[in-house]
């Protein structure tokens, strides 16, 4: 070889090596398709789907962090996503990259080791859309898939992003721009399909589940869960059975509801995803459908076949649904041992109050039993599945007082499943509301058309409603609570369960706090300075463990909530202790005022009746006890005005005299903390 040649040769090679090495590491990089996402718990130091693994247990089998040395944890890192909307995301990682999603569906790619952004892409989503947010601009996370990462927009749009980079490779739009369809939902992939959903039920709005190619955005399916026009052909055959459980002349024009906005699981040796469905729209069945009829297939559970959207079997949680009891709470796959027999089963907590078990193969009926207090139906019947309903839950002819109420027993949050310990661990929530039919009912397209009467979510003067939280241990085949944490305020997070004997969960207070999964003792905490909501999740790399958590309050209990939006990261080696509550000074100077004794009663009802499920010691809200002096002399501009609408206070209807009587009671109780 001559040396020219030589030369030449030691130069291409020179400028081919970081090509070879990068192809090289490419190829050792196991890909996630759908081997990989069947087969997550091979990759147990990912976290590679919304649940972790398809059947969405959001159980983890790392150890290394136990409960017998989570009390050394501290802070890894930290993340500020640069909004103060609500975060509710579960980040997936994979392969040492971070991804997850902000308010508007704001995707962020970051590595996980040290949380520094590798990537961020905005949709940019026109702010007109959030007149169409019931529950604030949320998104609940990503999907990913054989190098790219699929992320669903707040307007209902769903792009596939290159991983490495955040380049758009295929966006399309999967709903009618034109009405008020919103997406907030996670999509996942199944068998090289995006599946998503969309919400906006009561909006006017009808509900449908999408499977898109994963490869280039093309519709493969769509899944109607609700009929369309009874005059005109219904798009696929499980509709002709609906159709016949409706009843009117407007049912179709009001929308129907029934939106897929969140749950979804998938067991791919049945080859069938199972998807929560919501609630009607209207609320009142008897507004939507005045002959009345089941309607389906509002709050009920499907089970379809991914690959041509058919049905195989459907599970309606609530009949006829007129109280918002969404059946789109999260859906837990697990075997489980019943009587000697290991059983394929389903199990959810949806909005009504009853944790059902069902056959996933089938979808019978295993058990329903209560998992809060309920007072719109005294059990469910094993025999026909249907909800025993109380006489006068239907609220046709008087006002009816129910338990839950649109908040649900369990909203969105996620609950996990132990293997280890046999226990699913569900944020639930005490609430009522007084229900009652309206006089007159004018359905207004693309805007909230309840037909449930003004009661407000709230405890509607029943002396015995309470606003609290609470995190339950809920034994699946005893239908019965092992241990459980009571919180002073509900809307709290997403839970955690790991093989180190540990449950994680946030708070509406802003605590994120480690309990032993077996009974629930206290064992560690750390300080987000705001509420949290979304579930957290666990990791390795390099042989540590992390566990990290979105932290931004809101959503459908206190909508356009701010707070700064943070994700936080621990480990035991972490760089920092952990963040901790900072201290309260509890003397404030007091403020003179002059007020009688029925006005400061009068004031202290209607603290309870409006302001306490927001600002009580169990959320991030402002103490009304602590306000600057100034402030008691705007709230009339608060309350009246909407002065601070823009930070997440509504105005109310509200008179002088009441507002009078609020201050009274504020600064009366601002003395007892001298």
């Amino acid at each position: 070889m001559s040396i020219k040649r030589y030369l030449l040769s030691i130069g291409l090679i020179g400028l081919l090596a970081p090509a070879l090495w990068s192809l090289s590491l490419s190829a050792q990089r196991p890909v996630v398709d759908d081997e990989a996402l069947k087969a997550a718990n091979n990759r147990p130091g990912e976290w590679l789907t919304h649940g972790r693994t398809q059947d969405e247990q959001r159980f983890s089998p790392l150890e290394k962090i136990s409960d017998l040395n989570v009390q050394q944890l501290r802070l890894a890192w930290t993340f500020d996503t640069g909004t103060d909307r609500v975060l509710e995301a579960t980040p997936l990682v994979v392969d040492g990259v971070m991804y997850t999603t902000a308010s508007w569906g704001i995707v962020f790619a970051l590595d996980a080791k040290t949380g520094k952004q590798l990537w961020k892409w905005d949709p940019k989503v026109d702010p007109r859309y959030e007149r169409f947010a019931c529950c604030d601009v949320v998104n609940r996370g990503v999907a990913f898939y054989k190098g790219r990462v699929y992320a669903a927009a707040f307007d209902g749009r769903l792009t596939a992003l290159d991983a490495k980079t955040g380049e758009v490779v295929w966006s399309v739009v999967t709903v009618d721009q034109t009405k008020a369809y919103t997406i907030t939902a996670a999509p996942r992939v199944v068998k090289g399909r995006v599946i998503i959903g969309n919400g906006g039920a009561e909006y006017g709005i009808r509900g449908y589940i999408s499977a898109y190619n994963a490869e280039n955005g093309n519709l493969d399916w769509r899944f109607y869960t609700v009929p369309g026009d009874p005059a005109q052909p219904q798009e696929h055959p499980e509709l002709e059975k609906a159709k016949a459980t409706w009843s009117g002349d407007k049912w179709w024009i009001y929308g129907g509801g029934g939106t897929a906005w969140d749950s979804m699981a998938y067991d791919p040796a049945l080859n069938l995803i199972y998807v929560g469905t919501g609630n009607g729209g209207p609320w009142n069945r008897f507004i939507r459908s005045p002959g009345g009829g089941d309607n389906l297939y509002l709050s009920s559970i499907l089970a379809l076949n991914p690959d041509t959207g058919r049905m195989a079997w459907y599970y309606q949680t609530t009949p006829g649904d007129s109280w918002d009891y969404n059946a789109t709470q999260h859906i837990i796959l697990a075997d489980v041992r019943i009587r000697g027999t290991v059983r394929q089963v389903l199990m959810q907590a949806p909005k009504n109050g009853f944790f059902y078990m069902l056959d996933r193969k089938t979808g019978e009926l295993i058990s329903a039993e209560k998992y809060v207090e309920v007072t719109w139906a005294t059990g469910v019947d094993m025999q026909t599945g249907r909800p025993k309903e109380k006489e006068g839950a239907d609220y046709i002819r008087q006002p009816f007082l129910a338990r839950p109420a649109p908040l649900g027993g369990h909203n969105w949050q996620p609950m996990s499943y132990s293997p280890k310990t046999g226990l699913v661990y569900i944020p639930t929530q005490d609430n009522a509301r007084e229900y009652s039919q309206p006089e007159n009912f004018e359905f207004v397209p693309n805007r909230i058309n309840l037909a449930a009467g003004t009661g407000g979510i709230d405890h509607a003067g029943d002396s015995k409603a309470v606003y609290t939280g609470r995190l339950l241990a809920w034994d699946p085949i005893a239908q019965q609570v092992r241990w459980k944490v009571e919180y002073p305020a509900y809307w709290n997070g997403g839970t955690l369960a790991t093989a180190g004997n540990l449950v994680f969960q946030g708070t509406a207070a802003g605590d994120f706090i480690a309990y032993r999964a077996t009974d629930g003792a206290r064992l560690w905490s750390a300080w987000t300075g705001t509420g949290v909501l979304a579930a957290p999740i666990t990791y390795e790399i390099d042989g540590q463990q992390y566990v990290s958590v979105m932290a931004g309050w809101g959503g459908a209990f206190v909508p356009r909530y701010r707070s700064k939006g943070l994700l936080y990261t621990f480990a035991l080696n972490g760089s920092e202790p952990a963040p901790v509550r900072p201290a309260q000074t509890t003397a404030v100077a007091p403020i003179e005022f002059q007020a009688t004794a029925e006005q400061i009663a009068s004031g202290g009802a209607l603290f309870e009746a409006q302001c306490a499920r927001c600002h009580n010691a169990g959320t991030t809200a402002p103490d009304l006890r602590r306000l600057a002096p100034v402030t008691y002399d705007a709230l009339p501009n608060i309350l009246q005005k909407g002065a601070l609408a823009g930070r997440g206070m509504p105005p109310f209807r509200i008179t002088d005299a009441e507002v009078a009587a609020l201050r009274a009671f504020l600064l009366a109780e601002r003395r007892k903390l001298r």
